[in-house]
Order: C-alpha cells, then sequence, then structure tokens
C-alpha cells in the first residue's frame, strides 16, 4: 500500500496498488473491492500500448499506466492498522466514486471527516449522496 494521506482521529488513507492488498481488504472489510480492483486493473492493461518494437521490452511502462489509468482504490486504516472504509474514487478531477465501510455499510455517519479530508487531498468532494451507493 502507498501512503496518500492523514486523517482526523490519528487515521490514515493508503492507495490499494496489488490484488494481493485488495483481496486482503476484501477479507477484513467483507465486501467485494477485489472483484472491482481486478475489473479495472484488466480494463487498464487493455489500454496500453507499447511503442517498444523488441519484443521482450513490450511491457515496460505497462504497470506504471495501469497505475495511472485506473481509479484510485484506497483503505482508511487507523493507528492499529484496522481497515475502516473502502473507497474508489476515478481519477483525475472530479467523477464517479463509491465509498463504503465495513459489509458495505454507511461509512459517512463515523468517518465523515477522514472522508472529507481525503476529498480535500484529492480536490474534490466525496459527499454521501454521491459516493455511497446503498442509500436506503
Amino acid at each position: 500500500m502507498d501512503y496518500v494521506c492523514d486523517a482526523p482521529n490519528d487515521e490514515t488513507w493508503f492507495r490499494i496498488v496489488t490484488e494481493a492488498e485488495a483481496m486482503a481488504e476484501s477479507t477484513e472489510m467483507s465486501h467485494a473491492v477485489d472483484k472491482h480492483f481486478r475489473r479495472e486493473w484488466d480494463r487498464a492493461a487493455e489500454s496500453f500500448r507499447s511503442n517498444n518494437p523488441v519484443f521482450i521490452e513490450q511491457d515496460i511502462g505497462k504497470r506504471d499506466h495501469i497505475k495511472r489509468a485506473m481509479p484510485l482504490f484506497l483503505t482508511l486504516r487507523d493507528q492499529d492498522g484496522r481497515g475502516l472504509v473502502t473507497a474508489m474514487v476515478t481519477q483525475p478531477g472530479p467523477g464517479s466514486c463509491v465509498v463504503v465501510g465495513r459489509a458495505n455499510a454507511d461509512p459517512y455517519p463515523d468517518h465523515a471527516a477522514a472522508i472529507a479530508a481525503l476529498g480535500r487531498h484529492l480536490g474534490q468532494t466525496l459527499d454521501r449522496a454521491r459516493c455511497y451507493p446503498y442509500r436506503r
């Protein structure tokens, strides 16, 4: 995971960068972020076009392209490293987002300040009405 930014209450946002991290997040948080991560990774990989004519060097730059092309997958962690919130945010600039808590519960009542801190860091508004898909 890559550090993204600090949040109130000694919490920290990290970027999920590998499929193994996405699978661990899914297990810990009881949701299916790994499925979405894998789908977006594959979509970004398919869009990669190498400019290198040497066959053995065709994938140089592919991982960086994927990282730039796919949405940000993020996890909010407490001081002990426990997962609190998972987010998927398109990049760059405003766009679609999904922000969920454990088992797809609404994270906003307990973590609104941390979600707002992430939004400020990304230059986006991550409001509940737009980002929490399971409103009742």
